[in-house]
């Protein structure tokens, strides 16, 4: 009896104590899943004998340059990354596709301090205003950005104000890609295919007014566009504004020095610093050597290995008490000279907004803290599974003390609740995307037909018998599943795609 009564107290401490143990060994299990689908090629760095002190060397080494073609690896971002990702400019080989595609990039981000920061003030306040400021809300933080990087994005690209059925559009595209990548919802392209279409309208009535790549087709030109502006940029300054502003819910006097004087932006930018240090954006970055790497510590790293560059791991070597948020540690501290690369290293492909990223996103938070007072008692990781649960209060209408606790233990009580299921969720969704992705092989099949700078490679007898029974140059299912757009009939003739090119397997 006293036996059977133990086993049920243990099993019961068992349950009640998940919400603190499964989802960080679901984690550490998920991390193992993937860090096989690098195989044996692979390095991670830091680590112990290329420490944080050659983590930018080898960042930086001209022979680290390969992005997509020979990494397993680039078969599972390309499958999360779809449609149109061997057009996407994360993935683009060095060479004329990506220089001209990368130039195009800057000209669209380009404009002034002032015109870039009212352009973000605009958006941020036209989407908050929706939202009202009458009564207290509970949102995600996430979801609560999208809409605003939507229409700033879309106001760069076309150079006119979103339409609110167009902002819906891009939101869904961004949020099933960004679902996707964090696991939490598997790849649905039927919520992106609308975005492809709605592109490729715009395109075939000339409404962009920008010069865009010449060596792409309309339909790439398309994916150029879904995946740089409304996939990569929407998403990623989503997360960096769901971080900033979840780390000003946690810090209250941060918040409060803030929001007492907007115009701090030297504190701001220190906020934002630490904010990227703590919760990068980038987890792993992988490149390829393209060629033998020899850095002087023993065994050069061959041509052909995976190098795998860790964000948070690097960014928490060289200073004080890592794991804490100190703003003032900035005052003394330079970003050229710490362990801090929040968008990546000047000599290999930095994010191309890093000039454009800090004013916009003080133009936002100035708009967020205007309005409301935020709040919130969720936990913190870089990976936001659950899209930042936060309280927004009118800061013309505060909560008593008492409500706003009541409201806080909620929010900390429904987050350790909905670990428990999101992370087995995650365990088994980022597994089956692994076997799917390993199975389409997107990248290695592209790379095995074309080569880096888009052109069909010359067919021999062996590479036309495969290709025509479907098995390795193309697969059966790859046009439908790799962007789920039916082809526009405009696509296959035209200025755009006269060059005699056959139509490449992602190019349906």
């Amino acid at each position: 009896m006293v036996k059977r009564a133990a086993l049920v107290t243990a099993a019961a401490a068992a349950v009640l104590s998940t919400p603190w143990w499964l989802p960080r060994s679901v984690v550490a299990l998920r991390m193992k899943i993937f860090a096989r689908v690098n195989g044996e090629e692979s390095l991670t760095v830091p680590n112990p004998a290329l420490g944080p002190d050659r983590f930018e060397q080898l960042y930086g080494h001209p022979a680290a340059n390969g992005r997509s073609k020979g990494a397993v690896l680039s078969d599972l971002f390309w499958y999360w990354l779809s449609p149109g990702p061997h057009v996407h400019q994360e993935h683009l080989e060095a060479g004329e596709r990506y220089a001209e595609v990368a130039a195009c990039t800057q000209a669209v981000l380009a404009g002034t301090s002032r015109d870039l920061t009212r352009a973000a003030a605009r958006c941020a306040a036209a989407a908050l205003d929706e939202l009202g400021t009458r009564r207290p809300r509970l949102v995600r933080l996430r979801d609560l950005m999208m809409p605003i990087w939507a229409s700033f994005f879309y106001e760069l690209v076309f150079q006119e104000p979103c339409p609110p059925a167009v902002r819906t559009l891009i939101t869904d595209n961004a949020d099933d890609v960004v679902s996707a990548l964090k696991c939490t919802r598997p790849r649905r392209m039927y919520r992106r295919a609308p975005l492809t279409r709605h592109l490729l309208r715009r395109l075939a009535a000339g409404d962009v007014p920008h010069r865009l790549p010449r060596g792409l087709t309309r339909r790439e030109q398309a994916y150029y566009l879904q995946g740089t502006f409304f996939n990569t940029a929407v998403v990623q300054m989503s997360e960096a504004m769901a971080h900033l502003l979840l780390v000003l819910a946690e810090h209250h006097d941060v918040q409060g020095r803030l929001a007492a004087d907007p115009a701090d932006d030297r504190y701001l930018d220190h906020v934002m610093n630490e904010t990227l240090r703590l919760y990068p954006l980038f987890g792993i970055a992988h490149r390829i050597a393209t060629d033998e790497i020899d850095l002087g510590t023993g065994a050069p790293i061959p041509a052909g290995s995976v190098l795998c560059f860790s964000y948070p791991d690097y960014h928490l070597t060289g200073h004080r008490d890592p794991h804490a948020f100190v703003p003032e540690r900035w005052e003394t501290l330079s970003t050229k000279t710490a362990h801090h690369i929040p968008f990546g290293v000047a000599a290999n492909r930095p994010c191309p907004a890093w000039r454009l990223a800090p004013l916009v996103m003080r133009a936002v938070t100035r708009e967020v803290l205007t309005r409301f007072t935020l709040d919130s008692a969720v936990a913190h990781t870089r990976s936001l599974p659950h899209r930042a649960p936060c309280l927004l209060v009118p800061r013309e209408r505060p909560l008593p003390a008492p409500a706003a606790r009541a409201v806080r233990a909620f929010l900390w009580a429904r987050d350790r609740c909905e670990d428990v299921g999101r992370a087995p969720a995650q365990l088994v969704l980022g597994t089956w995307m692994v076997l799917a992705a390993r199975r389409r092989r997107m990248a290695e099949t592209y790379f095995a037909t074309h080569d880096t700078e888009g052109r069909p490679l010359p067919r021999h007898p062996r590479t036309a018998a495969t290709a025509a029974d479907g098995t390795a140059a193309t697969p059966p299912d790859a046009p439908a599943d790799h962007d789920g757009v039916a082809p526009a009939p405009e696509d296959g003739a035209g200025p755009q795609d006269g060059t005699g090119r056959p139509r490449c397997p992602f190019d349906p």
